[in-house]
């Protein structure tokens, strides 16, 4: 495997561990975008409450407390924000899309290519997984039409089974 390959597939691994599901939704938190796109926090979300207008809450959303305390729970490397008397903020693939507009950085323009391009393939492994689930309820069914046909199939033997076991009446003069 090429290096390029590889670092390819550390990147997609290591966006892929950002990604978290809340209010059912697929976000990356605050802290992690800074991170990725090479800012601080604190500039990220100045630059969100100077262009909140571009950023509606099926984009962004502020976590609440309980919420936070189950992130920072159970990412080990949001430990930090444990203390924080600040709710993080959370963006969708969307408000991705739109952070890296408001930052314009070249660094956040790759790297939100990089993310958007993670989302995509797990919506793609999401569809495969669905249509497996489909396939697999299809064939259940089937087999289950099967199941009983099998039954009435065996039943018969049995019965033909059962009337070959039972003792003949033999034919014909018999000295006892």
């Amino acid at each position: 495997m090429g290096m390029s390959k590889k670092i390819e597939i550390n990147t997609f691994i290591n966006l892929e561990k950002r990604i978290l599901v809340i209010r059912n939704k697929r976000v990356m938190i605050d802290n992690d975008l800074a991170v990725i796109y090479g800012v601080t926090t604190k500039r990220l979300n100045e630059q969100v409450k100077r262009n909140t207008k571009r950023f509606p809450e099926n984009f962004m959303f502020h976590l609440t407390h309980g919420e936070k305390t189950e992130v920072v729970a159970s990412c080990d490397h949001l430990a930090h924000l444990k203390f924080s008397s600040f709710l993080p903020r959370v963006f969708t693939e969307h408000g991705i899309l739109m952070l890296a507009n408001v930052l314009s950085s070249h660094r956040a323009i790759s790297m939100s290519i990089q993310i958007i391009e993670v989302f995509i393939r797990m919506r793609e492994m999401l569809m495969t997984h669905r249509e497996l689930g489909i396939k697999l309820r299809e064939l259940e069914q089937r087999v289950g039409k099967h199941d009983e046909d099998i039954q009435s199939i065996i039943a018969a033997i049995q019965q033909i089974i059962a009337a070959e076991e039972k003792p003949k009446r033999r034919m014909g003069f018999h000295a006892d």
